[in-house]
């Protein structure tokens, strides 16, 4: 397909051009894409995407546009389609007017799943997201703060226990098998199940012994399965991901009894796949008590202008600091001098030693909050210790004095004190610890790092800051989650095309945020804000 090009003859008398035009408020987003939607998606933007010769496409800055607003209402791709179709709105911002002549334009929502597709397999899949944001920086809108936060972001699938894992695992496994190994990896199944049906097999649930019957017989099946292909170096792509699927599901719920029978493990796997529809969703939790299965969405806002400057989409069981450095690498590889000191915001979450030190490294204020030292059922935290670093020593709360010593096989940065005997008669111990073998004060790498980080957030100054700049990463997230479809329910399967498509959600919610701010693209000036 060839690259098709959007014509830049527009009628002046177009009776939808002149009601939009005149109803609609200036900062609207409609009015926004309407007077630079060429300029921000010039159909030269996406030739790579497209081959020299053949039919010609939709013109992608109309798709692009469409694009936008479809991520911005929440919409399915038919939704969007008919949308386009019977919006004016929608017509105006695309450029294409009303319904005569070149305005009867329209295409089907298949067109919209191309251009995904086309887009993720790019170069450059974020191109929309990077036009928005490079029309903000161009017109002077960001800084050198950033706020960072996560965002739950539910799977579009289903999750799965541990008997419809092992069967969708194996009839996915039969499924990609070519007719001759399919037949002979039958030929090793024993459990009277043909793996044809995706119901789940008529048993007594309510006998324990029966359901204990069937996830051995289905395991056992899986593993026959296993040793058939085992090593065996001529099976294809797909049947080689298929089999590691399997193997990964047995794995991870099943063990066996002492007499040998495999059954469901009473624990969970730190890694658990919950699905082999989408077997990169992963249980998560956005707190000790608020469970989700699905990913992580995670941004960097610039606070001043509450534009997102970088987006990133995890499995929900990633720490939300562990995305945190590529979240700002805006500001840890800007080369050029700056007046201002960067500094990055965020709660306890990216309070970890590791993150503090990357911001010191790269000469980054750490406005992140640091979790207090905590110790059960009341005792002493840590906090009430005095940790001298440069001699190497912790003095309890007791007076008492204690080296620290290495730990073998941790860092040399790292080491631990043990009071032990000391603990014996002191008056304190009750206060202190349960212990039989004494109180122990475990040295983190980063310990000079964290402590130095909870003395300066008892600062007013450094709180107030933090009130008055933190929140406002949670009305940006606020504004991507309030469509359910396609916000806070994912709209497609797999890590990268979620985060193609959050990353796209953010691109559409700064466009709406430069339309509020009333940017505009002028030729003398090129991108700037609009004079009150």
């Amino acid at each position: 397909m060839a690259l098709g090009v959007a014509s830049q003859q527009l009628d002046l008398l177009d009776p939808v051009s002149r009601f939009c035009g005149d109803a609609l408020p200036a900062n609207s987003i409609f009015v926004f894409l309407h007077e630079h939607r060429d300029r921000l998606f010039p159909d030269s933007l996406f030739t790579d995407l497209f081959a020299k010769v053949g039919r010609r496409s939709v013109p992608p800055s109309v798709v692009a546009a469409v694009m936008v607003l479809q991520r911005l209402e929440g919409l399915s791709d038919r939704e969007a389609v008919d949308r386009f179709m019977f919006d004016a709105r929608w017509r105006f911002a695309a450029g294409v007017g009303g319904w005569d002549g070149a305005g009867r334009v329209g295409f089907a929502h298949t067109v919209l799943v191309d251009m995904r597709e086309r887009l993720r397999r790019s170069q450059q899949p974020d191109r929309i997201f990077e036009v928005a944001l490079d029309a903000a920086r161009t017109a002077g809108l960001l800084g050198r703060r950033r706020v960072l936060d996560s965002t739950p972001l539910y799977d579009a699938v289903a999750t799965m226990d541990t008997i419809t894992l092992i069967r969708s695992a194996i009839r996915g496994l039969l499924r990609v098998a070519g007719p001759d190994l399919a037949a002979s990896l039958r030929a090793v199944l024993s459990a009277g199940d043909d793996y044809t049906s995706s119901a789940k097999p008529v048993v007594d649930w309510d006998d324990q012994s029966a359901r204990e019957a069937l996830i051995d017989s289905q395991a056992r099946d899986g593993h026959g399965l296993l040793a058939a292909l085992d090593g065996r170096d001529d099976l294809p792509e797909p049947v080689i991901q298929a089999t590691q699927l399997l193997a990964t599901v047995l794995g991870q719920d099943l063990e066996a009894g002492a007499d040998g029978v495999l059954r469901i493990a009473r624990k969970v796997a730190p890694d658990r796949v919950i699905s082999t529809v989408d077997p990169q969703a992963r249980h998560g939790h956005k707190t000790s008590h608020r469970g989700f299965d699905g990913y992580k969405g995670h941004i960097a806002v610039d606070p001043d202008a509450e534009i997102i400057t970088a987006t990133a989409v995890t499995a929900g069981n990633v720490g939300d600091a562990e995305p945190a450095a590529d979240l700002i690498t805006d500001l840890t590889e800007d080369t050029q001098p700056a007046e201002d000191t960067a500094a990055v915001y965020g709660d306890a979450a990216y309070g970890a030693g590791e993150i503090l030190d990357h911001l010191h490294t790269h000469g980054i204020d750490a406005k992140t909050k640091v979790q207090p030292p905590n110790a059960p059922a009341g005792k002493f935290t840590k906090d009430r210790f005095d940790i001298d670093l440069r001699r190497q020593q912790v003095t309890c709360p007791g007076g008492v004095t204690i080296p620290i010593r290495p730990v073998k096989g941790h860092d040399r940065n790292a080491g631990r004190a043990d009071f032990a005997a000391a603990c014996t008669t002191c008056p304190l111990r009750a206060q202190c610890t349960d212990s039989k073998t004494g109180r122990s004060i475990t040295i983190g790498h980063h310990e000079a790092r964290l402590t130095a980080a909870r003395t300066r957030q008892q600062d007013p100054a450094w709180q107030a800051d933090y009130r008055a700049t933190r929140p406002k990463v949670e009305r940006k997230l606020a504004h991507l989650m309030r469509r359910r479809h396609g916000g806070r329910r994912a709209r497609m399967r797999g890590r990268h095309r979620i985060a193609a498509d959050f990353t796209l959600l953010a691109g559409a919610v700064n466009l709406a945020r430069l339309a509020t701010l009333g940017v505009h693209h002028t030729t003398g000036r090129g991108w700037a804000l609009n004079p009150a």
